[in-house]
C-alpha cells in the first residue's frame, strides 16, 4: 500500500444516527494511512448531522456536508466527488452508512489501487456473497448485472455494486454536471463512464450482509431507472456520447 496516498471516504446518510457512530468507529480503528472520511447528510430527522458535528470537534480527518433535504444517492456522491476534487484526495470511495459493507475491506480497496483506476466491490465474484437478502431481490439484483453486462458490453460482474473506489482522475476526466441518475442507475452510469474512458477496473470480492437495524431506501422507482438507463448508456456510446 502506498502510505503517500491521500484517501476520502464518502458516506451518504439519511437517518443514519444509530449506524453512523459504529461505522466511524470500526474505520478510524483501521488506522489506513491518509484516510479522511466524508458524510454527506440529507437533513436526516433523526440528528445524523448533529452527531457528526459533535464528533467533528475531536475528529479533523472528519468532514460534514449538509444539504437542505432527501435529494438522492447519485448527487450526494457527486457532491463527494466534487468535494475530493476540490481537496486534492488522490483516491475517493464510496460506502453505504449501514454496515451492509464490512468497513474492514477498505485497506484492501487501497492495496488494490495501485495497479487500477477503479476498484469495485463485488458481491458475484467467484459465486453469491450476500446475507439476509430475500430471495426476490437477490434474483433481481443478479439480473440487473447480468441485464447490464448484456446491453452495455460493461465486464464487470458486478454492475450495481455500491462499494468502489476511484483514483481522482477518473472522476476528474467525467462530466459529473452530465451525471443524473440515482441509486442502482448511477452505480452503473459511473462504471460505464470510466469504462468506456478506458480507465483499468478491478473487481475484488466481498461479502455484503444486508442492513440489520433501520429500513432500506431501495424502491421500485430504483429499479425501473437502472433498466432504462442501460439502454440510454447503450444508445448514447453508439453515437460517441458517453
Amino acid at each position: 500500500m502506498d502510505t503517500s496516498r491521500t484517501t476520502l471516504l464518502i458516506i451518504p446518510t439519511y437517518n443514519e444516527y444509530h449506524n453512523i457512530n459504529t461505522v466511524l468507529d470500526i474505520v478510524f480503528g483501521l488506522g489506513v494511512p491518509g484516510l479522511s472520511i466524508l458524510v454527506v447528510d440529507d437533513n436526516s430527522p433523526d440528528g445524523t448531522a448533529q452527531l457528526i458535528r459533535e464528533r467533528m470537534e475531536s475528529e479533523k480527518r472528519l468532514h460534514l456536508l449538509e444539504r437542505p433535504g432527501k435529494m438522492g444517492l447519485g448527487t450526494a456522491y457527486i457532491a463527494g466527488f466534487r468535494y475530493a476534487i476540490e481537496h486534492g484526495f488522490d483516491y475517493v470511495m464510496e460506502m453505504d452508512a449501514d454496515l451492509s459493507h464490512d468497513p474492514k475491506v477498505i485497506p484492501t480497496f487501497v492495496a488494490n489501487m495501485e495497479e487500477a483506476d477503479l476498484v469495485v466491490g463485488s458481491r458475484y465474484l467467484g459465486g453469491v456473497n450476500v446475507i439476509n437478502w430475500p430471495l426476490r431481490r437477490l434474483i433481481l439484483s443478479t439480473f440487473a448485472s447480468k441485464y447490464t453486462r448484456f446491453v452495455t458490453g460493461l465486464p464487470l460482474h458486478d454492475c450495481t455494486s455500491g462499494f468502489k473506489c476511484f483514483r481522482r482522475e477518473v472522476l476528474e476526466a467525467i462530466p459529473l454536471d452530465e451525471v443524473h441518475s440515482n441509486g442502482y442507475s448511477f452505480q452503473i452510469e459511473m462504471n460505464f463512464k470510466a469504462w468506456k474512458r478506458k480507465f483499468r477496473i478491478k473487481e475484488i470480492p466481498i461479502i455484503f450482509t444486508d442492513r440489520t437495524l433501520g429500513q432500506s431506501k431501495m424502491s421500485r422507482k430504483i429499479v425501473l431507472e437502472a433498466m432504462f438507463m442501460v439502454w440510454k448508456l447503450k444508445v448514447l456510446s453508439l453515437v460517441g456520447r458517453y
